[in-house]
Order: C-alpha cells, then sequence, then structure tokens
C-alpha cells in the first residue's frame, strides 16, 4: 500500500488511479522560480543596497527673524512651509513649566511626592539588574 502511494498511485470512488506527474513544459506552465531583480545601483560604492534618491542633510536658516516666527524642521513633507509660531497666549500654561534641562537627582526631589519614589524604585532597579548581571547560576 505504501509503495501505491510513493509511485502516484492514489485510490479513487472509481477505483485505483495512477496520476502522472506534470512535465516542466506541459499546458504552457513554467515550473521554475523567478526570483525578483537585484536593484541596479548608480554611484559610488560597489555593495548591494536600496535605490534610493540621494540623501541631502537639510538647509540651515540663518535668518533670525524666520527663526523666531517659525518652528523650522517641523515639516515632516517634502513640499510645504514650515510651521509658523502663534503668539504665546494661544499654547497652554503647562507648556512653559516643563523641565526641558537634565532630570533632578534623587537628592533634589521631596520624598513626600510621586516623582521621589519612582525615581528611587528605577534606581534600586537599575542596581538590582547591575548586581544580578555578574551572579553565577
Amino acid at each position: 500500500m505504501a509503495a501505491r502511494h510513493l509511485f502516484g498511485a492514489t485510490r479513487t470512488w472509481a477505483g485505483w488511479r495512477v496520476q502522472q506527474l506534470p512535465g516542466p513544459a506541459a499546458s504552457g506552465r513554467v515550473f521554475g522560480r523567478n526570483y525578483a531583480k537585484k536593484p541596479v545601483i548608480k554611484g559610488k560604492g560597489s555593495k548591494g543596497g536600496v535605490v534610493s534618491d540621494a540623501l541631502k542633510d537639510p538647509e540651515v536658516c540663518t535668518d533670525p527673524v524666520r527663526l523666531t516666527t517659525h518652528a523650522m524642521g517641523v515639516n515632516i513633507y517634502k513640499e510645504g512651509q514650515d510651521v509658523v509660531l502663534k503668539p504665546d497666549t494661544e499654547y497652554p500654561e503647562w507648556l512653559f513649566q516643563v523641565n526641558v534641562g537634565p532630570p533632578k537627582k534623587l537628592e533634589e526631589l521631596d520624598p513626600e511626592t510621586r516623582e521621589y519614589w519612582r525615581l528611587l524604585r528605577k534606581h534600586n532597579i537599575w542596581r538590582h539588574n547591575r548586581l544580578s548581571k555578574n551572579r553565577k547560576f
């Protein structure tokens, strides 16, 4: 029974039938794998890569008036203008209270705040990870 299956014999409702494997040019089909062609790279370098436009650095604006009235580099589209800044009264108050400097150290925080305890937990996790890195099994 296993030999019949190996040689292509299968059982159908009408009886045993032998199936033939199709030839390479049978029914106009080609049984080959066609992979995508590799992209042709123009320019420097002999190693493969993705075909793309030459990447350019953004232009640096030195106009002081434009730097104070527009948000430079915020536009994510290839075409279009930079965003015009609005007066300070149109922005929420919390925006001007955001800490943009270095993060506060644990000694600078009040122990009665949630921020203090979150930072303390973070430091303890970092310490535990450092100590467990050298531990052997």
